[in-house]
């Protein structure tokens, strides 16, 4: 279903200002409301196509305005573009309000899916799709509800749009704040060479003598992994994890408690227990003992390891440092990669200078280029929002244009932490054939580049690299007809098989010989490297388990509440992911006021997914390994079956296609060496 692919017009971030966006966007909720008022107002009878159809169509210049914007408030913000998103967010709520809450345009969608309810074979399993979904977005948001009760829903909407932006505002600014401002070499001690020198810059930058940490992942990681002065680690552990918890103007705990409490208001006006309840509905995992049973599957196979784990890495501490050392928190990961060095003779810094970013990227197109036949071809022509992004054209194995990728890699001040895959333009196709091909971008947070070093990743980062990738595959093979149901627009506990299942390839030998060079002499990565980077896949597995499991069960917490949340937070916190925790709180300690995925990243009463979607590609990548690891047929049904039919269908019945069962949680287990491997 091809049609006429077309990857149509870039943005052109180079000329859009600040003004532009406010107008684009008033423009385009005007020109929506004009298109849903011909919809009401057309006098032909509720169908599919004047009603479903023509809704999902409308709106064109406000979801392209609006979606550019926001993910440059993520990528590339300043204090007026956050002002700007202040301002327009609770008006863009009122405006969607208005839409959904238009009783004229539910009782023509209400018609069509009473008319077509029986009669499903009229349409097709893609226009059901919309149908269904459609009639429940309405219901789900309140259309049936009495007046009163929608004016509140639209109230909760406006309040949480602004909550979202604060709380991470909150977090960026304070992140920004923290200096570890180094001037006595003796402080360095134990620090890798690229971190000193990737510190030097950062001071020079700033205009300071010395060396300069800061709480941004590339910086924070190596100088908890290595420094050897334990106070410094500490001093930089203490700020990472009080972030928004000081009791001044960028504490986020006020802002927690508002965003759980109008959840749960949101989701007892509509009639559920919990918001959990309401959320789940619409989920893989259905329901919150669904959820609960997996958390107590992990807790049960995982712990005790975790457990035995941790009791080994005291004692190699104390083996270090004497009988009476007491490891702490900001001791784990330099013991950690103590550990890791004295059983497996690898860590982090070894691998460093055999993954340079360009080279990883290469080996990384090269894997997709391999798997599903696509190409990719740099274009320095097309509009960027900033001077790091570069913009690849990718091509379909038959040479048709297949998507936009526009890739950035390093931190800034104006980026928010973490990494993560978006679009500025979603797949769709149009009536007349044309198949608007999207244009995706990954952005993370990788090492940058100093004057005598190329960016050099960790393996942590490679995964990372293969992970939103894995996202931007299903963007990318995305052929939907709606755009509503195209790429990654699926359940939330499903949206990370893609994505987990690509880092399964991280280790893969025969994948390392395509990139895995020294960046100095060219020399391919060692043979006894690649071995230990395999022995050590299982290292610290379980403790790495319960931390998921852990903030699992925070997030599931706060959001099966069903009385307003009264407690005091890092109390609650506490309680809440006792059972997966292994060591004790600090106090002034809080990871709920930083929590962005479940308080300002749409994954309330959805962390769960990471490990419900682990199962799926534990499972889903025995598959692969099974016909051959590369096995370009394998790779092309899993293209079919999963990644290009976006939301059209259930997941569980395109994951069944393409495996033929359903997942359990026993390959997961197997690769994480709880279980014995299956004999072939």
């Amino acid at each position: 279903m091809n049609s006429n692919p077309s990857i149509g017009t870039p943005y052109p971030f180079n000329e859009v200002t600040l003004a532009d966006y406010e107008q684009r966007m008033r423009q385009g909720m005007e020109e929506e409301l004009r298109q849903i008022d011909e919809i009401v107002n057309n006098p032909e009878h509720p169908s599919f196509a004047n009603t479903i159809e023509a809704m999902e169509r409308a709106g064109n210049l406000l979801g392209e305005t609006t979606g550019i914007f926001f993910n440059l408030i993520e990528a590339e913000t300043t204090d007026e573009m956050d002002e700007l998103a202040e301002k327009m967010s609770p008006i863009l709520s009122d405006h969607a309000n208005a839409i959904m809450f238009n009783p004229e345009l539910f009782k023509r969608v209400k018609t069509v899916y009473e008319d077509l309810k029986d009669r499903k074979d009229e349409l097709s399993i893609e226009e059901w799709q919309l149908l269904d979904d459609t009639y429940k977005g309405f219901i789900r948001s309140g259309a049936n509800l009495p007046k009163d009760k929608q004016k509140r829903l639209q109230q909760i909407d406006n309040e949480m749009s602004k909550l979202d932006l604060k709380f991470s505002r909150n977090k960026r600014k304070q992140t920004n704040e923290f200096q570890l401002h180094i001037t006595d070499q003796a402080d360095l001690d134990g620090l890798p060479q690229t971190a000193i020198e990737a510190a030097k810059k950062a001071a020079h930058d700033k205009k300071l003598e010395g060396w300069l940490f800061t709480l941004h992942a590339p910086s924070r990681a190596p100088f908890m992994t290595y420094s050897k002065k334990r106070e410094l680690r500490k001093q930089m552990y203490m700020a990472y994890n009080t972030l928004c918890n000081h009791d001044d103007s960028l504490d986020n705990k006020e802002t927690v408690r508002s965003i759980v409490n109008l959840s749960l208001e949101q989701s007892q006006i509509m009639g559920y227990k919990c918001y959990a309840d309401y959320v789940l509905e619409e989920r893989m995992a259905k329901n919150k003992d669904n959820v609960y049973h997996m958390l107590s599957q992990l807790i049960e196979a995982y712990k005790p390891t975790a457990l035995e784990e941790l009791k080994n890495l005291r004692q190699f501490a104390r083996e270090m440092e004497g009988d009476d050392f007491e490891l702490q928190p900001w001791d784990m990961a330099f013991y950690t990669n103590k550990l890791q060095e004295k059983l497996f003779n690898i860590n982090s810094e070894m691998l460093r200078p055999y993954f340079q970013l360009d080279k990883v990227q290469e080996g990384v197109f090269g894997l997709a280029t391999r798997l599903y036949g696509i190409t990719f071809r740099l274009n320095p022509n097309i509009p960027v929002y900033h001077p790091d992004v570069k913009v690849y054209e990718v091509s379909d194995r038959d040479g048709s244009p297949l998507a936009l990728l526009y890739c950035d890699f390093h931190p800034r001040e104006s980026k928010k932490a973490g990494a993560w895959m978006t679009t500025f333009r979603e797949q769709k196709i149009d009536p007349d054939g044309t198949n608007h091909r999207p244009h995706v971008s990954l952005v993370m947070n990788f090492t940058k580049p100093t004057d005598t070093k190329p960016a050099l990743l960790t393996l942590g980062e490679v995964e990372t690299f293969l992970h939103e990738f894995g996202h931007s595959l299903h963007e990318m093979f995305s052929q939907c007809v709606y755009e509503e149901l195209s790429g990654t627009n699926v359940y939330w506990d499903f949206v990370e098989l893609p994505s987990q299942l690509m880092e399964n390839f991280s280790i893969e030998k025969e994948f390392l010989r395509t990139f895995a060079f020294h960046y100095q002499t060219g020399e391919p990565l060692p043979d006894e490297l690649i071995d230990s980077i395999i022995r050590s896949r299982n290292f610290q597995v379980a403790s790495g388990c319960m931390a998921q499991v852990a903030y699992s069960l925070l997030d599931m917490a706060y959001y099966t509440l069903t009385e307003p949340l009264t407690a005091d937070i890092p109390s609650f916190e506490k309680e809440a992911w006792k059972e997966a925790r292994l060591t004790p709180e600090v106090p002034g300690t809080c990871m709920t006021v930083q929590f962005s995925h479940i308080m300002a990243g749409g994954y309330s009463a959805g962390y769960y997914s990471y490990k419900w979607a682990e199962v799926l590609d534990a499972d889903a990548f025995e598959q692969f390994q099974k016909n051959g690891t590369f096995s370009a047929e394998t790779a092309q049904s899993f293209r079919d079956n999963v990644l290009s039919r976006g939301a059209t269908e259930h997941p569980m019945t395109l994951y069944k296609r393409f495996r033929g069962q359903e997942p359990t949680i026993d390959a997961l287990l197997r690769r994480n060496g709880i279980l014995q491997p299956t004999k072939q």
